[in-house]
């Protein structure tokens, strides 16, 4: 039951304690309003929501190393069309190269690229905030395969010391985008790939992606 003074002392300046704490609280979220609502706090807040130009591109390079389930994200990066744990992928690193916040070292990995699936034709991009799948569109009827269009190209350049250089450009369709990604979806990926095979078979990866958030023609 509370008492008539037990009122009367809630209602005195201090005589519970919670005035203070209650004038303290009142002024921590006053600041972080007006923080937030400053120049360079607005320009923080749009910075950690905002998601990357279109369209933006980045860079695969470094030895590809095999997957195995598990080596693999424990939650499949949040995503429902790729399986990276089925022990088909393999996996290289990721530079940012334009358009992409976290880009201001272009010498520092942002991020991991996953090549595989069952036919070989899917990929997923683990980025900061977010990820992307993909899957690789099928080469055209009828275009001659040296021109490595949709896939590489018949023609390998040596590369003198018992490995070779594989150059080609392909086309993929973003099947899922999550984070800040997520426009994204249902946008286009266009790959210029320079593959250097290894004497030893290794594929050391060099390709430019280019990832937009409108369909390819």
């Amino acid at each position: 039951m509370i008492t008539n003074q037990a009122l009367a002392n809630r209602n005195k300046p201090g005589g519970n304690g919670q005035e203070p704490t209650n004038m303290q609280r009142r002024i921590f979220m006053g600041g972080a309003l007006a923080a937030l609502l400053s120049p360079s706090g607005r320009v923080l807040a749009e910075e950690n929501h905002r998601g990357p130009e279109n369209p933006f591109i980045v860079l695969l390079k470094g030895i590809y190393q095999s997957v195995a389930a598990a080596d693999a994200p424990a939650d499949n990066l949040g995503l429902k069309t790729v399986t990276l744990s089925d022990g088909t992928y393999s996996r290289t690193r990721i530079y940012p190269v334009f358009g992409i916040l976290e880009g201001n070292d272009q010498d520092k990995p942002i991020g991991t690229f996953y090549f595989g699936g069952p036919n070989a034709n899917l990929c997923a991009y683990d980025l900061p905030r977010g990820a992307i799948a993909m899957k690789f569109n099928d080469p055209p009827t009828g275009v001659p395969p040296e021109l490595g269009f949709n896939n590489f190209s018949t023609l390998p350049f040596p590369d003198g010391q018992g490995g070779s250089y594989l150059e080609g450009t392909f086309e993929l369709v973003i099947l899922e985008a999550t984070g800040i990604y997520r426009d994204f979806q249902g946008g286009h990926n266009h790959m210029v790939d320079r593959l250097h095979q290894l004497a030893n078979l290794s594929l050391d990866e060099f390709c430019f992606c280019n990832i937009s958030q409108y369909q390819f023609p």
